[in-house]
C-alpha cells in the first residue's frame, strides 16, 4: 500500500550514469581534489568518492577525520584540508554562474502526490491565501515543503514536473507539502513529482530556486539531498 501521509520524504534519487559522466567530465576538465563536503553535498560521500577517484581524481575532500578513516578502507584517500581543485559543477551537474548545464544533473529531487482537490474561480489554497484560482482547475498536494529544503519563497514562483508537464508551485509552502497546479488535470495519487534534475522540463530548475531565493544552486541541492531519502537511478 502507497504511503500518503505528510510526514513522508522527498527522495533524492541519484542518477548512476550522470554521476559517472559528471565525474569523468570533471577529472577531465583539470585539477585532483574533489570537494565531498557535506556528504558530497547531499549526493552521498561513499559513492560519490567511489566513482570519482574511479574516474581518476587522486583526492577527496570530506568534513571529518571518521570519514577520512572510512574511505581508507575503501582505498580511497580522504583529507579534511586544502582546497577542492576539480569542477564541482561539472561532476555533480549543476547550473554555473549563467545558469547553464555543461553535464546532466546527477541529483533528481522528487515528491508525490497526495490527493487532488478540485477549485473554483476565487479558491484560495495554503496559509495566506497568498493564491487564489483565476478559473476553475484542480490542484495537487505533493510532498515536500520548507522542512526538507524547498524554500519558502518558491511559492507561486517555481515549478515541478508532474507526468512530464511543468506544473507551477501555488500558495505558501508548508512545512512538509506544497501545492501544485495542475490546470484541471486529474493525476492519480501516488504520481511522481520532480522538483529539480532529471532530463525533462525543470531538468535545470535549480537555477530559478537561486534566483528566487538569492542561494548558491549549491546551497540548496546540498540542503535538499540531505533532508531526503537518497535513491538510485540509471
Amino acid at each position: 500500500m502507497c504511503d500518503t501521509t505528510s510526514s513522508s520524504l522527498p527522495r533524492a534519487m541519484i542518477s548512476r550514469s550522470a554521476l559517472a559522466a559528471g565525474a569523468s567530465a570533471a577529472v577531465a576538465a583539470g585539477g585532483r581534489v574533489a570537494d565531498l563536503r557535506r556528504d558530497a553535498w547531499g549526493h552521498g560521500v561513499l559513492a560519490v568518492a567511489q566513482v570519482v577517484t574511479a574516474a581518476g581524481a587522486e583526492q577527496v575532500l570530506v568534513d571529518a577525520q571518521g570519514e577520512v578513516e572510512a574511505l581508507q578502507l575503501e582505498g580511497i584517500h580522504g583529507v579534511t584540508t586544502g582546497e577542492p581543485d576539480i569542477d564541482a559543477c561539472l561532476l555533480y551537474g549543476i547550473p554555473d554562474s549563467d545558469r547553464e548545464l555543461a553535464t546532466r544533473p546527477v541529483m533528481r529531487l522528487t515528491g508525490r502526490v497526495l490527493s487532488t482537490k478540485r477549485l473554483r474561480q476565487g479558491d484560495a489554497v495554503s496559509y495566506g491565501y497568498t493564491y487564489r484560482a483565476s478559473r476553475d482547475t484542480v490542484v495537487a498536494l505533493v510532498t515536500g515543503g520548507y522542512a526538507q529544503g524547498i524554500v519558502r519563497a518558491l511559492g507561486n514562483r517555481a515549478d515541478v514536473e508532474i507526468d512530464g508537464v511543468s506544473r507551477p508551485i501555488v500558495g505558501r509552502v508548508a512545512m512538509d507539502v506544497c501545492v501544485v497546479d495542475l490546470d484541471g488535470a486529474d493525476v492519480a495519487a501516488g504520481t511522481e513529482a520532480t522538483y529539480f534534475g532529471g532530463e525533462g522540463p525543470v531538468s535545470s530548475g535549480i537555477s530559478r530556486w537561486a534566483a528566487v531565493t538569492g542561494m548558491s544552486a549549491a546551497e540548496l541541492i546540498t540542503v535538499a539531498g540531505a533532508h531526503a531519502v537518497r535513491g538510485w537511478e540509471a
